[in-house]
């Protein structure tokens, strides 16, 4: 099964889209594990999921993991459609929380919050990965081919 999950091609597309997701949510998880770029880091964050949003804390943690730990895994070809699908899980919600907002990013700061546009990107991405594994340049890649006869 594991041979099946990691199974890729040395296709150019999906590693485009797997490295450009990895290093765009990135930053969104290192916001939530370790409070860079303005983030609350791992408590802050976890206390906004649970008590304010009301997310069940091993939903909320798996939120945290797939923006953190599935970011490395989009980066370096890991395991890469469990991580594209940890992300665009969390894109999905996303975008349903944000449609009362509209399509648009949230550029002039003129509406309530942020449009879907950017989840909708991150969405086809993942989906690319997803459907096509990791590509040319992963580790999911170097160790099927090592295991193929």
């Amino acid at each position: 099964m594991i041979h099946k999950l990691i199974k890729t091609t040395d296709d150019i597309i999906p590693a485009v889209a797997r490295i450009v997701a990895g290093f765009v949510i990135l930053p969104h998880g290192l916001q939530k594990t370790i409070g860079l770029f303005g983030g609350h880091g791992f408590s802050g964050t976890m206390g906004f999921f649970t008590h304010t949003m009301g997310i069940p804390a091993p939903l909320a943690f798996l939120a945290i993991m797939a923006e953190s730990a599935g970011a490395l895994g989009l980066i370096v070809g890991l395991l890469s459609r469990v991580a594209a699908f940890g992300v665009a899980s969390n894109m999905t919600v996303a975008l349903f929380l944000s449609l009362p907002n509209g399509f648009f990013m949230n550029w002039s700061s003129n509406q309530k919050g942020e449009g879907i546009e950017y989840h909708l990107l991150m969405l086809c991405l993942t989906l690319i990965v997803m459907i096509r594994g990791g590509g040319a340049f992963s580790l999911d890649r170097k160790i099927s081919q090592a295991g193929d006869p």
